[in-house]
């Protein structure tokens, strides 16, 4: 992934996406200390968050709604002009589920992913008991691709499956 420019602040309204900065371990603490994020996406310390911040190969970005860190959305991107395309992760807070802050913040991420990034394709591979995920997914455009057996190992060691899920820019109809 090459980054040449600053990353940007998408907003719509009282709904912020972000970089995510060292000053924001407290927000991102009490967000992947809910248990409805730790379920999805394990355990966190100090240090895990301090790496989610500064990974090369990640772009992560917070989600505020009137300045308090309610989510997360990583990007990772290839750029290799034959694959060029970029994948997405998400999880908020459970006191925002249901009110549209996710949906929100992925039209924002999707909407600058396929104009200035460039790209023309997205993926995005949530559980597939993860209903909730997997319907806010649909309602921003992404389709079901297939299911990725045994896809990632859970904290109790055992193996969930995957929906691989993807937007695709340019398609007649629904993507």
């Amino acid at each position: 992934m090459t980054i040449h420019e600053p990353l940007p602040r998408l907003v719509d309204g009282d709904i912020c996406v972000r970089p995510a900065e060292d000053g924001d371990l407290d927000g991102m603490r009490r967000l992947f200390d809910d248990p409805s994020v730790e379920r999805w996406w394990g355990h966190h310390d100090n240090e895990r968050l301090r790496q989610r911040i500064h990974r090369d190969d990640v772009l992560g970005f917070l989600i505020e709604r009137d300045g308090d860190v309610v989510g997360w959305i990583q990007v990772s991107e290839e750029d290799h002009p034959v694959f060029r395309h970029a994948g997405i992760d998400i999880a908020t807070r459970s006191d925002v589920h249901g009110t549209g802050v996710g949906i929100r913040a992925l039209v924002l991420v999707r909407d600058w992913l396929c104009g200035p990034r460039g790209h023309h394709r997205l993926t995005i591979d949530p559980a597939v008991a993860n209903d909730r995920a997997v319907a806010a997914y649909r309602k921003v455009g992404f389709r079901d691709v297939g299911v990725m057996r045994s896809y990632e190992r859970t904290a109790d060691g055992s193996f969930h499956d995957a929906l691989l899920m993807e937007y695709v820019t340019g398609l007649d109809g629904p993507t």
